[in-house]
C-alpha cells in the first residue's frame, strides 16, 4: 500500500538530482497506486493521490476554495400606501355624517415620515444550500480518490472543476464591489490558512536535513517564497522522513500535494475582474477560449516548459468552469433553453469521454492525466448541475439530517483540503498499529488486510475532525469573524 502518487517532471526551475522538488501541479494516479505524468508522463492528475514512486523533481498540486455561496438577491416587497392621517369631521344636522378631508392629502399614498410605518429592508440573501451540498460532495470525492484512486471516480464526480465553478459564481457576485477591495478580501480569506499550514510543514522539512540548494542561489528563496505568496510552485525535499517512520519519505510531497490548487485559485482571483469583463461583452468567446488553449498546450502540441507551464495549464484546463461560475451568477443558463443547455452540455462531455478514449494513460480512465477531456467533461457537468440548480435555502427532505456536516465542509473547505493527505497517512499509520495489538492482530489480522484502505477512510474523519479543531479557527480569523471551533450551523438554528 503506498501513498499519494509522484510529481511531475518540472523542466525549467528544476533541480534535477538536488534532492529537491517543485509543489506545482496536480497529484496524480490511485491514492495509494503509482501514477503516471499528465498524460504524456510528465503532468501529474488534478486532485488525485500522489505515490511515493521515485521522485522526478515534479511539483504537486488537489480542495476548496471555500466560499460561501448564497441565493440570489430578491427584491423587497412594494412599499405601502396608507391613508394620510383621516380625521372626523364635526358633527352636523343632517341625513348623513360627512368626514372632513383626510390631513396632509399632498400626500395620500406617499411613504409615511414614521419609522414605525417604513416598511422592512430587504432580507438579506441566505447561503445556497444546494450549492453547499456540492462542495461537500466535491471535498469527500477528493479524498476518496486519494484513497482508492478509483479511475472512475473523476469520470463520475469532476470535483474540481465544481469547486472552481462554484468559486467563480462567487466572485462575479463579490465584483459588484470594487475589484481591489474584492481581490483583498480573496487573498485575506485565503492566504492565512495556508500560511498556518507552512508554519507546521515547513519547519519539519528544515528540521529534517532539508537545505537550500546552492547551485540556485537567490532563486531558491524566491521559490521558498511560494509558500507565503503561492504565485509559482513551492519547493520541497523529495525525500524526508524515514522508511516505514511516521513521516514516510514521501511526507513532503504529500504536503505538498494541494498547493496547486491554492496557486490556480489565486490565479483566477487575481484575472477575475478582466475575465469578467471580458465575460460580459463576449461571452461564449470568453467561456470557451479556455478550452481552445487546452487544446494547444495541453495536448503537447505547444509545450510551455517549468513551473510557469504546469499552472497555465491549469488554468486553462478549469478556465471555462471558472467562467461558467460567471453565467450562472450573471443568470445567463436560465436564459438559454434548458434543452438546448443540456444537449450542448452532453455533446461538450461526449468529446471529453471521445478524445481520453483515444488518450488513456497507464491510469486508465482517469481524467486528470488528460487534460482536454478534464477540461471539456468537467465544463459539460459543471453546466448541468448549474442549469438545475434550485437554489435552496435550506436541504430538502432526508438531506436535512447533513445539514450540520455541510454546514461544517463549507467553513473549513480549505483546512479540510490542505491538510487532507497528511491525514491520509496518519490513518494509514494508526490501522498498521491494529496488528500491534496483542491477541487483536493475530484474531483479525485477515480482516485488517481485506478492508485496509476501508479502515483508513473510517479513520481518517476523526483526525480530519482535530485538525479542524486545532487549525480551523484559523479560517475565521482570516474572514474577520469570531473564533469557533465547530461551525455546523448549531448555534444559528438555536437563534431561528
Amino acid at each position: 500500500m503506498t501513498y499519494p502518487d509522484r510529481p511531475r517532471q518540472d523542466g525549467a526551475g528544476h533541480d534535477h538530482g538536488s534532492g529537491q522538488a517543485s509543489g506545482s501541479g496536480h497529484d496524480h494516479g490511485s491514492g495509494y497506486g503509482n501514477g503516471a505524468g499528465y498524460g504524456n508522463g510528465a503532468r501529474p492528475s488534478s486532485d488525485a493521490a500522489r505515490a511515493p514512486s521515485p521522485p522526478q523533481g515534479g511539483a504537486t498540486r488537489p480542495a476548496h476554495a471555500r466560499a460561501a455561496y448564497t441565493a440570489p438577491r430578491t427584491p423587497a416587497s412594494g412599499y405601502p400606501a396608507p391613508p394620510g392621517h383621516p380625521e372626523q369631521a364635526p358633527a352636523v344636522t343632517v341625513t348623513a355624517t360627512v368626514p372632513a378631508p383626510a390631513a396632509h392629502p399632498e400626500r395620500r399614498g406617499t411613504v409615511p415620515d414614521t419609522a414605525a410605518d417604513a416598511p422592512a429592508p430587504p432580507a438579506r440573501p441566505g447561503r445556497d444550500r444546494y450549492l453547499d451540498l456540492l462542495r461537500a460532495v466535491a471535498l469527500v470525492r477528493v479524498v476518496a480518490f486519494h484513497l482508492f484512486g478509483w479511475a472512475w471516480l473523476t469520470v463520475l464526480f469532476p470535483s474540481m472543476g465544481v469547486m472552481f465553478a462554484l468559486a467563480g459564481s462567487l466572485m462575479a457576485r463579490s465584483l459588484s464591489r470594487p475589484a481591489l477591495s474584492v481581490i483583498r478580501g480573496r487573498l485575506r480569506r485565503l492566504l492565512p490558512p495556508m500560511w498556518a499550514f507552512s508554519l507546521v510543514v515547513v519547519p519539519v522539512m528544515f528540521a529534517l536535513s532539508w537545505k537550500p540548494v546552492r547551485e540556485e542561489g537567490l532563486w531558491w528563496f524566491i521559490k521558498l517564497g511560494s509558500y507565503v505568496l503561492p504565485l509559482g510552485s513551492p519547493p520541497y525535499p523529495e525525500e524526508s522522513g524515514s522508511t516505514g517512520g511516521w513521516l514516510e519519505l514521501s511526507w513532503a510531497d504529500q504536503a505538498a500535494g494541494p498547493l496547486w490548487y491554492i496557486r490556480a485559485y489565486l490565479w483566477f482571483v487575481l484575472a477575475s475582474p478582466l475575465l469578467l469583463k471580458a465575460f460580459r461583452k463576449l461571452p461564449w468567446v470568453t467561456l470557451l477560449a479556455p478550452l481552445a488553449l487546452t487544446a494547444v498546450i495541453g495536448t503537447g502540441l505547444v509545450t510551455v516548459p517549468g513551473t510557469f507551464g504546469e499552472g497555465l495549464v491549469d488554468f486553462a484546463v478549469f478556465g471555462s468552469c471558472w467562467i461558467l461560475g460567471f453565467a450562472h451568477n450573471d443568470g445567463l443558463l436560465k436564459r438559454i433553453p434548458r434543452y438546448l443547455a443540456v444537449s450542448s452540455a452532453a455533446i461538450v462531455m461526449g468529446f471529453g469521454l471521445w478524445w481520453a478514449s483515444g488518450h488513456l494513460t497507464e491510469e486508465g480512465w482517469n481524467l486528470d492525466e488528460i487534460p482536454l477531456a478534464q477540461a471539456t467533461w468537467s465544463l459539460g457537468f459543471c453546466a448541468i448541475l448549474l442549469v438545475y440548480a434550485p437554489s435552496w435555502q435550506k436541504l430538502p427532505g432526508r438531506l436535512a439530517g447533513w445539514d450540520g456536516l455541510v454546514s461544517l465542509a463549507n467553513n473549513r473547505a480549505v483546512t479540510i483540503y490542505l491538510w487532507h493527505n497528511l491525514l491520509l497517512m496518519a490513518a494509514a499509520h494508526l490501522v498498521d498499529e491494529l496488528w500491534s495489538v496483542p491477541w487483536f492482530g493475530d484474531a483479525f489480522g485477515t480482516f485488517i488486510e481485506k478492508s485496509y484502505e476501508v479502515l483508513v477512510f473510517l479513520v481518517v474523519w476523526p483526525l480530519t475532525g482535530l485538525a479542524i479543531l486545532a487549525f480551523g479557527w484559523v479560517e475565521d480569523v482570516a474572514a474577520r469573524r469570531r473564533p469557533r471551533l465547530w461551525p455546523n450551523g448549531a448555534g444559528r438554528k438555536r437563534r431561528v
